[in-house]
């Protein structure tokens, strides 16, 4: 990296922005509109729009036989197919969720009348800690475990499986993040009771948006379709206590069969970027690509930078702050620790300074997907390394106004 790049001057200093438009943090992987108008033609054609339709089914076989499970089943979207599952796991009571959790993954529970039980992670994984799991699986008698596979990675789930098994505990995860994920060598889908995908348009499988569940449970899979569909009139009909509407649009099967035509390219672009960030932040002190996990091989989806801000000379924020003025999308993990959700104490194992709440704020989620190229990767890495070098003047200028 030559001393012009690394001197240039940054935006949050005046200096002209890297990008003329703003560059989103997520996917955004879409058909091309010659598919996407042919897609909409036929559905158009066939006056099906709703309702389990054709391409909804199509997708469903499409996504089992991806992920190696007996049963896919897309809702309109992740939070839903969360509080599905719940319902369909017949849970009452306090359940086991990771610090890191998303605010969705918590207010699934509520929704589904479960309380969430807050524990909190391994800072070198941001996996559940496993000494603060057992302690509450021990003492707290939670009714299930809602793992977390997130980033594109994923937990190490055959712990997780071993630990559950132990204490006779339901396991199932919310994978939201990770479809494509290997654990372990294994596609995420088949783990736990059940786990739960978004189709979103920031995730590398996109609807537009959506949801999936997917399970090797029949009892269970039953269950899911008379929630969702139509009232209880699902293919095999069994006695549900609540039913809803969550069913997944023909139009949003379509873009995400389109999608999961090209998920290798998606996957093999994904990794591109992160090789490209990877080499061009080589020599920055304070900042490295981190992963989570221990045994996944991740879909590169979210690519996350930890700051060392005794070393950088800023912290995440601050360096989000400066991207965001080069108008690239980067943000720190979102901590939700002070949210109203967690904070009465009968919800939480955490401390007030958790490691969770630690880990998320040294980390800063870099844009990958559809809209960057290695050489934008590469670009975005330059303005990190500069705004190392004038740190100072970055931290002067942002606390003066």
């Amino acid at each position: 990296m030559s001393q012009t790049d690394t001197q240039r001057q940054l935006a949050a200093l005046g200096g002209a922005p890297l990008a003329g438009n703003i560059v989103p943090l997520g996917q955004h992987y879409f058909p091309d509109w010659h598919a996407y108008e042919a897609a909409f033609r036929d559905i158009f054609d066939r006056q099906y729009y709703t309702n389990h339709g054709p391409l909804a089914q199509r997708l469903e076989a499409a996504l089992a036989e991806y992920c190696g499970v007996r049963h896919a089943m897309c809702t309109t979207n992740a939070e839903i197919a969360l509080v599905l599952a719940a319902q369909a796991m017949g849970l009452h009571g306090k359940v086991v969720v990771s610090a890191l959790a998303h605010a969705w993954t918590a207010q699934s529970l509520l929704w589904a009348d479960c309380e969430p039980l807050f524990c909190d992670v391994d800072p070198a994984t941001g996996g559940l800690d496993a000494a603060m799991l057992e302690t509450i699986l021990r003492e707290d008698k939670p009714v299930a475990i809602l793992a977390l596979n997130a980033w594109g990675s994923a937990d190490d789930v055959s712990a997780l499986r071993e630990m559950a098994d132990r204490y006779h505990v339901p396991l199932y995860f919310d994978s939201t993040q990770s479809f494509g994920a290997l654990a372990a060598g294994r596609r995420l889908g088949g783990n736990g009771a059940m786990e739960v995908f978004s189709l979103h348009s920031d995730n590398v499988l996109s609807a537009g948006e959506g949801g999936v569940i997917c399970t090797n449970d029949d009892a269970l899979a039953a269950h899911i379709r008379n929630i969702r569909s139509n009232y209880g009139m699902g293919s095999v009909i069994v006695p549900v206590v609540k039913t809803s509407n969550g069913r997944l649009s023909e139009a949003q099967a379509a873009i995400a069969l389109h999608n999961l035509e090209r998920m290798a390219a998606h996957l093999a672009h994904n990794r591109s970027l992160r090789d490209a960030y990877a080499a061009a932040l080589r020599d920055v002190p304070g900042v490295a690509l981190w992963q989570a996990g221990r045994s996944a091989e991740p879909t590169n989806q979210n690519i996350l930078l930890r700051v060392d801000e005794a070393v950088f000379g800023l912290c995440a924020d601050e360096l989000a702050h400066v991207l965001r003025a080069e108008n690239i999308g980067a943000q720190i993990v979102p901590s939700w620790l002070r949210a109203p959700i967690y904070a009465d104490a009968s919800r939480r194992r955490c401390a007030d300074e958790a490691e969770a709440e630690r880990l998320a704020s040294r980390l800063l989620q870099l844009p990958a997907g559809a809209r960057v190229t290695e050489a934008l990767a590469a670009g975005i890495a330059r303005v990190i390394a500069a705004a190392q070098l004038q740190a100072g003047a970055v931290r002067a200028a942002r606390q003066a106004g």
